[in-house]
């Protein structure tokens, strides 16, 4: 079977948003991400992986695999060289629990890719604010607050009433019952009071990375 008929990739994509394309992986055998990969490869266009699961990853040609950059926490991989770091880092991620950082490590890991640092706070949800209220300087002094929260995302709220910079919430599938997988998060994050926050969809840490960097190019353009 011809593999090419089955995709078509966006090489305008980058000109046109300043973002490149990336390859959600979900639903894609090994045989269409390997041809895939063939053909960023052969063209010499580095591309971002998401949710590539590790049987995926095992499953790929073993010459894929030895030149992934893969993270199993984040199910992220990197075909080819990321972009170079542009500067210092303006962005903060920020998971409320442990069970949050595979959302968060998605954002990370998709800034990294297309050059942007960031820096990862971990395990500061609202049943203990005060390990929040420790870090407040350093989220005040950030561009871009992403805010990956499950439960009842009570923090991308907080936070949004606390910092003056762009907060995103991501709210996460993670919770008991009535949480929905995620559902009442979401809902409670396109609720909130905190006027100004951005919110993407139930653990979308790319497309979160992605707002965060649109806004920093628009801020850079008028600057």
């Amino acid at each position: 079977m011809n593999m090419g008929r089955e995709f078509q990739l966006d090489e305008e994509r980058e000109g046109r948003i300043g973002l490149s394309e990336a390859v959600y992986c979900a639903g894609k055998s090994p045989a269409q991400i390997g041809a895939i990969l063939d053909y960023a490869v052969a063209r010499g266009t580095p591309r971002l992986l998401t949710r590539l699961s590790e049987a995926s990853l095992a499953s790929l040609p073993t010459h894929h695999i030895a030149t992934l950059d893969y993270d199993p926490v984040s199910r992220t991989a990197y075909a080819g060289r990321p972009r170079r770091r542009s500067g210092p880092a303006r962005i903060t991620i920020v998971a409320a629990g442990t069970s949050d950082v595979p959302v968060a490590r998605e954002a990370m890991r998709t800034l990294h890719f297309e050059g942007y640092e960031a820096v990862e706070i971990v395990d500061v949800g609202v049943a203990g604010l005060w390990r929040l209220m420790r870090r407040l300087d350093e989220l005040r002094g950030m561009s871009v607050v992403i805010v990956c929260a499950g439960m009842d995302a009570a923090l991308p709220s907080v936070i949004g009433g606390l910092v003056p910079g762009l907060v995103i919430a991501v709210p996460t599938s993670i919770g008991y019952g009535v949480a929905a997988g995620g559902r009442a998060g979401l809902d409670a994050a396109l609720a909130s009071c905190s006027p100004g926050i951005v919110v993407v969809n139930i653990d979308n840490g790319y497309g979160a990375a992605c707002a965060a960097i649109r806004a920093l190019r628009i801020r850079a353009d008028r600057a």
